[in-house]
C-alpha cells in the first residue's frame, strides 16, 4: 500500500521503533503542513492510506472528491472533528482511530504552571544575557488550583496539584464533579467562583460543538489579577480574542498557553507572543517519545490490519461493506 503521512514537523516519526510495522508498506513522510484542496489533493494523490498527526491536516468532502484512491484514513489518537466521517463513509473511505493514553499533556501543563509562577524562561535567558535575578516568582503550594473537567487529563493534573500541597478544586459536567468528588477532591460551589477564587486554572476539556468557546470574556474578568490560566487542551475552548483582551486587562495576569486556532504559528506576529505575560510553546502536549510511539504504533497496526482484512474496529463500520466491494 502507499501510505502517506503528513504534519511530521520534527521528521522523526521514521526514527520511532514502530515505524518498522509499515516495511512492507511504501510510506512517503511530509515535514511540513500545507493548506487547500488543490494542495493537499496533489499530495496525497497516490495514497491508498493517510495516517493523520492528531487534526493538522483537514479531511472534508471535496479533497475526499479527488482522492479516488484513498482507502484508509488512521488516525493518531481520537477524531477532534477535522474528519467529515459522513463524507468518508459515502466513499467507502475506511476511518480507524487510537486511545489516548500517558501523561506527556499532563507533565507539560504542570511544567508549564511551574515555569509561570517562577517565571523560569525570563530568568534563565537574563542569565545568558548575564543578568542576575529579574523576578520574584510565586510558589504553587498552599495555591488554589481549578481543574475544569475530570478526564483521564484533568485526573493527572489534580494529582500533581495535591502532591504540591495546592488546594484542588474542580468544574464541569455532573460525571465530571462526580468522579472528583468520588477521588476526594472538592468541587467549587459556582462556575463564578471557580474563575474568581482559584490561582491557578488548567482547562481539559474535549474540543466539540458545545464546548466550542466554553470561556467566555466574562470568565476570564473574574479572576484575580495574580491568577495563571493554562491551556493545553484547545484554543477553541476560550471565545475568539478574549484572551489577548483579558490578559492585556489584566485579569488574569497571566497565561501559559500550548495551543492556537491555527497552527503551526510560523510568524512572530501572532497576538499572544507580543504580550510579556504569556508563556507560548508549539503545542508540544502530546509530542513526546512514548506517546508518539503508542500513538502510531496503533495506526499503523490498523494499516496492517486493514491490509490483510482483518481491519473490522473502525469509526464507521457503515463504510466497511463499501470498502471491501472497492478492494
Amino acid at each position: 500500500m502507499h501510505i502517506a503521512i503528513p504534519d511530521d514537523y520534527q521528521d522523526c516519526v521514521r526514527g520511532l521503533d514502530c515505524f518498522s510495522k509499515l516495511d512492507a508498506h511504501e510510506a512517503r513522510i511530509f515535514n511540513d503542513t500545507v493548506k487547500g484542496t488543490d494542495a493537499l489533493a496533489e499530495r496525497f494523490a497516490d495514497a491508498d492510506a493517510i495516517v493523520l498527526t492528531r487534526e493538522r491536516t483537514r479531511i472534508d468532502a471535496a479533497l475526499l472528491d479527488r482522492l479516488p484512491k484513498l482507502r484508509l484514513i488512521s488516525q493518531t489518537g481520537k477524531l477532534a472533528g477535522h474528519v467529515d466521517v459522513a463524507a468518508c463513509t459515502a466513499r467507502g473511505v475506511l476511518v480507524a482511530e487510537g486511545s489516548g493514553a500517558g501523561s506527556a499533556t499532563a507533565e507539560l501543563s504542570w511544567a508549564l504552571a511551574l515555569a509561570s509562577r517562577r517565571h523560569l524562561v525570563d530568568e534563565a535567558n537574563r542569565m545568558r544575557q548575564g543578568l542576575w535575578q529579574g523576578h520574584v516568582g510565586q510558589q504553587l503550594g498552599g495555591q488554589r488550583l481549578g481543574v475544569w473537567s475530570y478526564g483521564r487529563i484533568g485526573r493527572q493534573v489534580a494529582a500533581y496539584g495535591r502532591v504540591f500541597g495546592m488546594k484542588v478544586w474542580v468544574w464541569g459536567r455532573e460525571a465530571s464533579t462526580d468522579a472528583a468528588r468520588a477521588d476526594g477532591f472538592e468541587v467549587a460551589p459556582s462556575r463564578e467562583a471557580f474563575f474568581a477564587e482559584s490561582d491557578v486554572i488548567s482547562l481539559h476539556v474535549r474540543l466539540t460543538a458545545d464546548t466550542h468557546g466554553l470561556i467566555t470574556a466574562d470568565d476570564l474578568a473574574r479572576m484575580k489579577r495574580t491568577a495563571l490560566l493554562v491551556n493545553t487542551s484547545r484554543a477553541e475552548l476560550v471565545a475568539k480574542g478574549a484572551l489577548e483582551q483579558a490578559l492585556r486587562a489584566g485579569r488574569p495576569g497571566f497565561a501559559a498557553v500550548d495551543v492556537y486556532e491555527q497552527e503551526p504559528v510560523m510568524a512572530r506576529d501572532h497576538p499572544l507572543l507580543a504580550l510579556p505575560n504569556v508563556l507560548c510553546t508549539p503545542h508540544i502536549g502530546y509530542v513526546e517519545k512514548d506517546n508518539y510511539e503508542r500513538y502510531f504504533g496503533i495506526a499503523f497496526d490498523n494499516i496492517n490490519a486493514f491490509a490483510e482484512g482483518r481491519l473490522v474496529d473502525v469509526v464507521n463500520p457503515e463504510a466497511l461493506e463499501a470498502s471491501r466491494r472497492r478492494a
